[in-house]
């Protein structure tokens, strides 16, 4: 088995510092971005506690030190947002300002692709607004009719 492989996705990503290019390059984008701005609305003007939360929350989600749980406990992220509608197209913008940080900032392809699809399924567990809400929201035609249905029925 190679280092790659056994490494943390924090690893993976260059660690605190690494991570912490990640999480500054998507809050920019979100500020820099008009196509953003569905996201970016339901964020305080001063991005800088949301940039230092995500951050914690990612270190220990991907392996590093668990800076979040430390602080404030729990992530309970789906109840920690249900305060603001979000949407399809609130989560497509964040979704937009992710995945172009993940391509500037990371170069391995199996990471890059790993991030996205980890991403996507958060972002999507995260709607909670409109007919189809949370995990199940947007099922790609690869989701098994099985884990729709498990879905639907939730």
């Amino acid at each position: 088995m190679s280092n790659v492989q056994t490494m943390t996705p924090y690893e993976a990503l260059g660690g605190e510092a690494g991570l912490h290019r990640l999480v500054d390059r998507f809050y920019a984008l979100m500020d820099e971005l008009p196509e953003a701005y569905a996201a970016r609305r339901i964020h305080p003007e001063n991005l800088a506690g949301a940039n230092q939360s995500l951050f914690e929350f990612l270190s220990g989600w991907f392996g590093g030190p668990d800076l979040y749980i430390q602080k404030k406990g729990h992530p309970r992220l789906r109840m920690r947002h249900m305060p603001y509608a979000i949407g399809p197209q609130e989560r497509d913008a964040w979704m937009l300002c992710m995945r172009l940080a993940i391509e500037e900032q990371v170069q391995d392809e199996a990471l890059r692709a790993w991030l996205l699809d980890t991403f996507g399924q958060m972002a999507d567990h995260m709607v909670n607004t409109g007919p189809a809400q949370g995990c199940c929201a947007q099922a790609s035609e690869s989701t098994t009719a099985a884990t729709k249905r498990a879905c639907v029925s939730a």
